[in-house]
């Protein structure tokens, strides 16, 4: 599995969705996805990866793609190609 799959499945976990469901365009107030939904995601994301998300990363993570690019701040690959 790569890590953006593994991101796309972090994300699945915490919104209650296939990971088919997950794009870049993916943002946050999209059905599912509201303030505790967020949270599930933030811990699914550290748990996945063994981060510790920052307090401005977790406030700042608006999309799936943002989130590909707070993940890559810990030094973890994203692959575009994924």
């Amino acid at each position: 599995m790569t890590n953006l799959e593994k991101l796309r499945q972090a994300f699945a976990e915490g919104l209650g969705t296939s990971a088919s469901q997950i794009t870049d365009t993916l943002a946050y107030g999209n059905p599912g996805w509201d303030s505790v939904a967020h949270m599930a995601v933030v811990a699914s994301i550290e748990r996945s990866f063994d981060i510790m998300l920052e307090t401005a990363d977790v406030i700042g993570m608006s999309s799936f793609g943002k989130a590909r690019e707070i993940v890559a701040k810990h030094g973890i690959s994203i692959d575009v190609a994924g």
